[in-house]
């Protein structure tokens, strides 16, 4: 037997090759081909079992095997094999997928989401990489005759009789000149442990096998321990510190997905997540840039999701958005809101303790997704500076009576830095308030999320404005100084600030608090600070500016007010400013430098 031809082309399939399967890495082709042999097994392994194959099973493996001499790859499985016929139909009509049809014929008779070949294209992969491909094959069906096909990567080919004494397919590559980096033992390994660790047959490369057949996310949840979870973290991402919990994806119905989702511990910060969730397709991984499939803020976490209703473009293994994607989006959203709720109902100790380690990951959710801010408000924690967690509608209920404002507000007083903000938080507990730690890198998004939701609760951070004013009840305390006192001071202060971006006011406080504070506009301060952490603030470019209120009620400022002595009256002033710019950090530089000496001369 022996023929020539020309591979057939059609319009009606070229098309969908061009819009889906572009391939742009040239290492895309061993994921391919292995996947089609991985295919073939899958497919001779249904018959038997549905008894439409009744011969010998055998070792049921694919080997990839090179010859740097000779520069050749095989990829040899002991599949369905095919005859010369269908080597024609499913190879010369380029994009008429064999699996396709095969899942057709045989839907009604089990498992056909056993069949990988989605791939379409994948064959004509080898072409990237090969300046000749031979296909050797034998059918499984009794009394067939191995086949031989070659083509050059032009549109003729040649097939004819071959020999060979079992089942299966070998592909045989003759690597061109440009892609010999191919040839190299170093360079396969590493494609297939990318794309094939954990293929459903076993991949034999160098008299090793290279992949885990049934990996943890494939088996019932059930008969699974948390030590089993913990090691297969393990193999995903050896040396890393162990996760807190895990979520075990398992749908069917009306999509199907399945996989893992580990909760690392999150710093206090966005890093470069190198340990990404990895997707894949029937066990052939496609990509870990998987921000079409979940939602931003849950590309925090670790591990894998595995699911063929995912439309897949090849060309850059990127994902398009359908209403598959949503559906698969909203199911991971729902199942990671559920499992928090689990948690926090089951053990809410544990789950404040786990909290320092996953609020920025709730917090990040709550602010960028809304269906899950609706899933997880509930369960979101603050802490205050004690250290006490509160769920929000239970902080808002502990701080109702104290601290509501003349326009029936609640006020939500926070500290940035409990260290330098120290005094203020003092100031403010003496009064009977309640001050909650916010120092993580997108607290002030959060905060402004939560304000636009809630618009009967005002956050305020805690030295953002005098403690009477930051909770105003309406009750305002008298300045005891007389007006031309009060003009003296504040003309004093301007001059030795000199410096318009510092604005003077005085105000009534009580004689116990500072002389002087150094606040800044909340609003302003917040757009500054999004504006730093990523955020696209109109008013972050905006120079800072700060507030020194004058304490007019403190013994010291009626001290100065009474001063004479106008070189005494700047130096006292100066002392006072000086201390309350010190305690904002905003004493910096020569000034810093001046004050130490003034004070050291004075000891």
């Amino acid at each position: 037997m022996k023929e020539t031809g020309n591979i057939s082309i059609h319009t009606e399939n070229i098309f969908p090759i061009i819009k889906k399967f572009l391939y742009s890495d040239h290492e895309i082709f061993l994921r391919e081909l292995v996947s089609n042999a991985v295919d073939a097994t899958q497919k001779i392994k249904r018959l038997n079992s549905i008894g439409e194959f009744s011969g010998e099973l055998g070792e049921l493996k694919v080997k990839v095997s090179f010859d740097k001499e000779a520069k050749t790859i095989t990829i040899s499985d002991k599949g369905i094999g095919m005859t010369a016929e269908e080597i024609k139909k499913y190879i010369n009509q380029i994009a008429f997928s064999g699996a396709t049809e095969f899942v057709e014929k045989y839907k009604d008779k089990g498992d056909e989401q056993a069949i990988i070949g989605h791939f379409g294209l994948g064959f004509y992969s080898a072409f990237m990489v090969a300046k000749e491909v031979e296909i050797i094959s034998k059918s499984h069906q009794e009394g067939s005759e191995a086949a031989r096909w070659i083509c050059d990567g032009s549109t003729q080919f040649e097939i004819s009789s071959a020999e060979k004494a079992d089942r299966g397919t070998d592909i045989i590559l003759h690597i061109a000149e440009d892609s010999e980096e191919f040839l190299e033992e170093f360079r396969l390994k590493s494609i297939l442990e990318k794309y094939g660790k954990f293929l459903p047959v076993e991949i034999e490369f160098g008299d090793k096998i290279i992949n885990n057949p049934s990996p943890l996310w494939t088996r019932n949840p059930a008969d699974l321990t948390d030590e089993d979870y913990l090691k297969f973290y393990d193999e995903l991402y050896p040396f890393q510190e162990k996760p807190l919990f895990w979520i075990h994806l398992n749908v069917d119905y009306p999509f199907n997905l399945t996989g893992i989702l580990y909760f690392p511990k999150i710093k206090n910060e966005f890093q470069v997540q190198k340990e990404k969730i990895q997707l894949y397709s029937r066990q052939v991984f496609i990509t870990d840039e998987v921000k079409d499939v979940v939602p931003e803020f849950l590309m925090l976490l670790h591990g894998v999701i595995d699911s063929p209703d995912i439309p897949l473009n090849v060309s850059r293994s990127f994902l398009q958005s359908d209403s598959n994607v949503k559906k698969i989006t909203g199911h991971i959203t729902k199942k990671v809101a559920d499992k928090l709720h689990d948690l926090y109902k089951a053990d809410r100790a544990g789950y404040e303790e786990k909290f320092d380690n996953i609020g920025l990951f709730v917090k990040y959710g709550l602010i960028s997704d809304e269906k899950f801010y609706e899933r997880a408000k509930d369960i979101c924690l603050v802490q205050d500076t004690d250290g006490k967690y509160f769920t929000l509608q239970e902080y808002e209920e502990s701080i109702q009576a104290a601290q509501t404002d003349k326009d029936n507000k609640k006020i939500f007083l926070y500290a940035t830095d409990i260290q330098q903000q120290d005094a203020f938080i003092q100031s403010a507990k003496t009064k009977g308030y309640s001050i909650l730690k916010m120092d993580s890198m997108i607290d002030s998004h959060f905060i402004n999320q939560l304000e636009y939701k809630n618009q009967d609760i005002q956050w305020k951070r805690v030295d953002s404005d005098a403690l009477d004013k930051l909770i105003d009840t309406g009750n305002k305390l008298e300045i005891l100084l007389s007006k031309k006192q009060q003009e003296v001071v504040k003309s004093t202060f301007e001059s030795v600030l000199a410096d318009p971006s510092k604005v003077v006011a005085i105000e009534g406080m009580s004689a116990e608090e500072l002389p002087a504070i150094v606040t800044q506009n909340e609003f302003m301060r917040r757009m500054n600070e999004m504006q730093k952490n990523g955020g696209n603030g109109m008013f972050g470019g905006m120079p800072a500016t700060y507030n020194i209120t004058i304490n007019g009620n403190h013994p010291v400022v009626e001290k100065l007010a009474k001063e004479s002595d106008e070189e005494k009256r700047n130096a006292l002033a100066k002392q006072i400013a000086d201390l309350a710019l010190l305690s904002q950090n905003l004493l910096t530089g020569a000034e810093l430098t001046a004050f130490i000496k003034r004070n050291v001369n004075e000891l």
